[in-house]
């Protein structure tokens, strides 16, 4: 490791700024060009994604220092992030499906969305004044 010199932070500073640029830029330049279809997607997923995936290499190799890590550091890192995606597609598709073998999810998106819109009106008429914060809460586990 001795052999091995560190770049210069700044300059790494500033290229992540100048590819963040681009990933921004992007989309903006399909918009004012008017791209439509496929042009257009491969434009903005190739300047958000990929240059993301640069970026995000960078950080790593340099600011958290793989770059100049004994071997084993990246094998840890790709044996890690490989079982991230054997967790993740070994159990989104029970977590997508509504029912199962031995379970149903039961779940009343409605009654969720009711409640979510009583608190929207409840939190409107607090900012608007016209109702006391205190005067209808309903959880009685704290003290104010």
């Amino acid at each position: 490791m001795a052999g091995d010199s560190h770049p210069s932070y700044g300059k790494i500073y500033i290229w992540l700024l100048v590819l963040f640029v681009i990933s921004v830029a992007g989309p903006e330049i399909a918009e004012i060009a008017g791209m439509e279809g496929a042009s257009r997607v491969i434009l903005v997923l190739t300047t958000a994604f990929g240059i993301a995936l640069v970026k995000a290499y960078m950080v790593l190799a340099y600011f958290m220092h793989l770059k100049f890590e004994k071997i084993y550091a990246p094998y840890i890192l790709l044996a890690c992030t490989s079982l991230l995606f054997v967790f993740f597609f070994g159990t989104a598709t029970d977590v997508m499906k509504p029912e199962g073998h031995n379970w149903n999810k039961d779940f009343d998106e409605s009654a969720v969305k009711t409640e979510a819109v009583e608190r929207v009106e409840r939190a409107k008429k607090i900012f608007a004044g016209e109702l006391d914060p205190h005067a209808e809460d309903d959880h009685g586990d704290h003290d104010h």
